[in-house]
């Protein structure tokens, strides 16, 4: 098994962290560092360590489900003691950690993990893993505007896929959409309307894959089923 699956399979990281964890020189299989990416190990013999502490065999998996508020940043730690989503799950005893994120002002769903697999399979850009959300934007963007949308717009690292935009709502001076993206650039969805003018004043995601925020009140969270985290991989569940 490569090293970096395995570190993210312990449940401590992500696999990209992992990967940055071992070209830093923090991990060491049997006593040697190893600072190449895809070195092999062997969870059963070889003894791996971070920062000298050693890595327990994979944990019980937790998937969960958050309703993030505004205001929280979607990491485990943050240099300026802001508040971040690991607040709002202290009561679980597993390492987790977001999977994807969050930008601070924006809230709704979240999935939260230690199966450093799962989170690799719905970030990943290549699975196309559709994610929801419901903007409200200043002023009525023409339908030149979405079109553009629907297209795929220019932004500072290049240009956004095809996005699945519909209007559902409207008040003064504000117009509400349904915005379906399978990508997950910074902040996307803002600079997207940004490219046309027309500034995001709230947003909020309400589904990922076939997973629905549904009634989760803000700032609650809920354990996913094994049924449900093998369902956002697309796979099929045992009859």
């Amino acid at each position: 098994m490569r090293l970096e699956k395995f570190l993210a399979e312990s449940g401590i990281m992500s696999r990209r962290a992992a990967k940055t964890c071992v070209s830093d020189g923090r991990v060491t299989v049997n006593g040697e560092y190893a600072q190449i990416p895809g070195t092999h190990v062997s969870p059963d013999t070889d003894e791996v360590k971070v920062d000298g502490k050693p890595i327990q065999k994979k944990p019980k998996l937790i998937y969960l489900m958050l309703n993030k508020p505004s205001g929280y940043l979607s990491t485990r730690h943050d240099e300026r003691s802001r508040p971040t989503v690991m607040d709002l799950v202290c009561d679980i005893p597993e390492r987790i950690y977001p999977v994807g994120r969050l930008d601070m002002d924006t809230e709704g769903l979240l999935l939260m993990t230690n199966d450093g697999a799962f989170a690799h399979k719905l970030t990943h850009p290549s699975h196309e893993i559709e994610k929801t959300y419901i903007a409200w934007v200043e002023g009525q963007p023409s339908q030149e505007a979405i079109d553009r949308l629907r297209e795929g717009v220019m932004i500072e690292n290049g240009k956004t896929a095809p996005a699945k935009v519909v209007q559902i709502g409207s008040r003064t001076r504000h117009t509400q959409f349904r915005v379906v993206i399978h990508e997950g650039k910074k902040r996307q969805i803002r600079r997207m309307f940004g490219a046309t003018q027309h500034k995001v004043i709230s947003l909020k995601r309400v589904q990922i894959g076939s997973l629905s925020l549904g009634t989760l009140p803000r700032g609650k969270y809920r354990l996913l089923t094994q049924t449900q985290a093998q369902e956002l991989q697309g796979k099929k569940t045992p009859v």
